[in-house]
């Protein structure tokens, strides 16, 4: 029988998952991770410190921007790529998410197709970074570890 006839693998790989079953699942993450880790779960400050350090790694100073005037962001970008624990977690993300298409066959390897496709995808990244960091983060940071953490600007936001 070939795997993707298998009724397990298709009922947790190829179907979707009931939302409640979702929903049980990342609260319980959630909480592991806060419990281990001090903090919850934050996606968009990692890709930061990604890009701290490579315009670190080209020359740049960072340790007079009033960002990282916060002493846990100063400390976070002076430790080393894979010893801080939310880049390891994004790896884990990315990781996780390229297995799980490959296993849904689902992975496409697309040709860009102009040069304003690679404009707009740049702009477009480079805006949703911005609007991160002016919102406590994304709709993990700000909304879903916000209102777990029971801190008010989650549910402002």
């Amino acid at each position: 029988m070939k795997l993707e006839e298998n009724k397990y693998f298709k009922a947790v790989v190829k179907d979707a998952w009931p939302y409640t079953l979702g929903a049980v699942l990342l609260a319980l993450l959630n909480i592991t991770l806060f419990i281990s880790n001090g903090s919850p779960w934050g996606v968009t400050t990692p890709f930061l410190y990604w890009a701290t350090w490579i315009y670190k790694a080209f020359g740049g100073q960072v340790e007079n921007w009033v960002y990282f005037n916060n002493p846990a962001h100063l400390k976070a970008i002076n430790l080393s790529f894979l010893t801080h624990g939310g880049s390891l977690m994004n790896i884990g993300i990315i990781f996780g998410a390229f297995i799980a298409s490959l296993a849904a066959s689902q992975f496409k390897i697309r040709k860009i197709k102009s040069i304003r496709q690679v404009i707009v995808a740049i702009s477009g990244g480079l805006l949703m970074g911005y609007g991160t960091r002016i919102a406590f983060g994304c709709n993990i940071g700000a909304f879903f570890s916000g209102v777990a953490s029971f801190s008010l600007h989650g549910w402002v936001y």
